[in-house]
């Protein structure tokens, strides 16, 4: 099952999604970004795209737990409502646009927005009734177009007055849910391979851990610097998609 990896690789892994769950156990998202440009040094995105879903479900499913006091399905299900046409709408969008050209926008807009926040501080904003529905259809639609939905998400709750562990929680089950989704739609297809879960099994006791810790270094955060780490998370996010654009 692993044997299309040689010497040290094997042991990569493990390491790898222990970095991946701490950093999104501290900021409630970005273990992809973590995984998935280390992994493709080594490894097809066939294989790694499932992969850190997987993984993801088992980071997302703890959180969920974890803050499940914290969790108000107000906030969440106009994120859901507004997702599932966007899945669609950027699987069709996928088949004729310039997918560089996009994700170029997007990584641009990304830096931008999130550079602004950093330096400039701007207020919280009042949330109009319509804004988690918009922001659910660009995650959908961006999800779907290029595996990297979480942006409309993560800078609208960015704009609320929430506390960080509202913030956190509505990020959480928003994105379990979301993986559900994504990771069925990976078996249907035969994306989740045998190799995919042997790899699987091998780094899924450290994603938990990095998370765990992830976890206990978050709790020790402001709010104020908890939104500092989302938006420089952001800044990561949108360099990488301005580099895979070209």
């Amino acid at each position: 099952m692993f044997e299309i990896f040689s010497g040290g690789q094997i042991y990569l892994i493990p390491l790898i999604f222990l970095a991946a769950g701490f950093t999104q156990g501290v900021s409630g998202f970005g273990s992809a970004l973590v995984a998935m440009p280390l992994l493709l040094f080594f490894m097809d995105a066939h294989t790694a795209v499932p992969l850190c879903m997987l993984n993801g479900l088992i980071i997302t499913s703890f959180l969920s737990l974890q803050l499940r006091r914290h969790v108000d399905w107000q906030k969440i299900t106009p994120l859901l409502f507004g997702c599932m046409p966007g899945i669609y709408v950027g699987a069709r969008f996928l088949k004729e646009a310039d997918s560089n050209l996009i994700k170029l926008l997007l990584g641009v807009m990304l830096v931008g927005y999130s550079l602004y926040s950093l330096f400039l501080k701007p207020r919280t904003r009042k949330i109009r009734a319509l804004w988690p529905y918009a922001a659910g259809f660009g995650t959908g639609v961006i999800g779907s177009a290029f595996s990297a939905g979480g942006p409309p998400t993560i800078i609208y709750v960015t704009l609320t007055s929430w506390e960080k562990d509202d913030i956190k929680a509505t990020l959480s089950v928003f994105f379990f849910i979301t993986g559900i989704f994504m990771a069925s739609a990976h078996a249907v297809t035969g994306l989740t391979t045998r190799t995919v879960l042997g790899y699987f099994s091998l780094s899924a006791l450290f994603v938990l851990l990095g998370v765990w810790l992830g976890s206990i270094f978050y709790g020790r955060i402001r709010r104020e610097t908890y939104l500092r780490v989302i938006l420089s998370l952001l800044v990561v996010m949108g360099v990488v998609m301005i580099g895979t654009s070209f």
